[in-house]
């Protein structure tokens, strides 16, 4: 049968969601620059801190307040992506299903909950991990500011490149964890219907692609749906788009069907 592919459409939303996010923090973070750098704004400080420690402390201030603000909409967000993401290949595998003479409905089942419990929480942490990065290089950049007398534009075209990479993050967190998690509700699903075998597909769309999953593909390689794949390259069994970029498939293989 045909393979569930990761949706592109929860790709690119919870690309969006997270780019929002990331996106709130900078401004907030490039306005506390402009109002810090002013040559002409009076500091406040104590009677034994410098103006690096003010800095610093500010910064601190700054990076607890969207820590927190992210710690708030990662529960959230990471729900929202696994039920999108269980919903869509769930409806894809029942289509694909229908095509070749099989209709079933598929519930919630506890083993089901398990994996997308798992899938939200492997998410808190990867969302959670995107301010922790950012601010802890953006502190780094003002201290180092301070230190070589640089002025604020310079820093501002540093925090800009920042952002960049932050949100080239955020894509990758986005696209890697959907093709996981179709993966992993693929694998469950295609079990609870009774599927045992699905061949190896590669995708042929890395920049990179592994040699090894470039020759499971081009021998049409069998695998256990429960099991996996014995990946030689990493040695150990793998499902399709399970490692880090992988974007192979599994073509489903329904005995009495050619």
């Amino acid at each position: 049968m045909r393979p569930v592919q990761p949706n592109a459409g929860v790709t690119e939303a919870y690309r969006k969601k997270l780019d929002r996010l990331v996106e709130a923090m900078h401004r907030s973070v490039q306005w506390w620059l402009k109002a810090s750098y002013r040559a002409n704004e009076p500091r406040i400080l104590a009677a034994d801190e410098t103006p690096a420690d003010a800095l610093r402390r500010s910064m601190r201030d700054l990076s607890a307040r969207w820590l927190k603000k992210f710690d708030e909409a990662a529960e959230s967000l990471a729900e929202y992506f696994a039920q999108s993401v269980e919903k869509r290949s769930s409806a894809a595998l029942r289509n694909i299903l229908r095509n070749s003479g099989m209709t079933v409905e598929f519930k919630m089942t506890p083993v089901m909950r398990d994996v997308v419990d798992a899938t939200v929480h492997q998410n808190v942490a990867l969302i959670k991990s995107i301010p922790a990065q950012y601010l802890e290089q953006v502190e780094g950049m003002v201290m180092r500011s301070v230190q070589t007398g640089r002025d604020l534009g310079q820093l501002s075209e540093d925090l800009q490149n920042r952002l960049g990479v932050t949100k080239r993050r955020a894509a990758f967190i986005a696209r890697t964890q959907n093709q996981m998690a179709t993966s992993a509700f693929n694998r469950v699903r295609l079990q609870e219907v009774g599927v045992t075998e699905a061949i190896w597909t590669h995708s042929g769309g890395g920049k990179e692609p592994r040699p090894t999953h470039v020759k499971a593909g081009r021998e049409r390689t069998r695998f256990s749906v429960s099991k996996g794949w014995f990946d030689p390259a990493v040695k150990q069994f793998i499902q399709p788009g399970e490692l880090i970029n992988c974007r192979c498939v599994g073509r489903p293989v329904v005995k009495g069907f050619s």
